[in-house]
């Protein structure tokens, strides 16, 4: 039986591995409820913490899936295209994923804190 996760990435084998890596990665952390939605897969506690979507599916581009993650602060990275603040208390980083070691250890660090700051 096909998952709902291979559903949202079929036809993109790299993002279903990218999938794969950060499930593992916030499974590493503790318990997350996932939510896979028509434009996203969200991360949950009581609230969303981390997302991840196909931006082949909207734009024009070769990046198989993008990570956001949500913090109750702005971080600073290169690795970051942008940094938004979505609510006064809240601060959105994208971070596009192009193979499984992107999801190294400073994304798990990242994830963490998101993970806690989610409740």
């Amino acid at each position: 039986m096909t998952s709902a996760e291979e559903l949202f990435f079929e036809g993109s084998a790299t993002g279903l591995e990218l999938y794969r890596a950060v499930e593992a990665a916030v499974s590493s952390i503790g318990p997350a409820e996932v939510r896979v939605g028509r434009s996203e897969i969200a991360f949950r506690r009581r609230r969303g913490f981390a997302f991840l979507w196909r931006p082949g599916r909207y734009l024009r581009t070769d990046v198989p899936a993008v990570l956001s993650i949500g913090l109750p602060a702005e971080l600073r990275s290169p690795r970051f295209k942008q940094v938004l603040q979505v609510s006064p208390r809240g601060w959105m980083h994208p971070l596009e994923l192009r193979a499984v070691a992107d999801v190294d250890e400073e994304v798990r660090r990242w994830l963490s804190s998101a993970y806690h700051a989610a409740g």
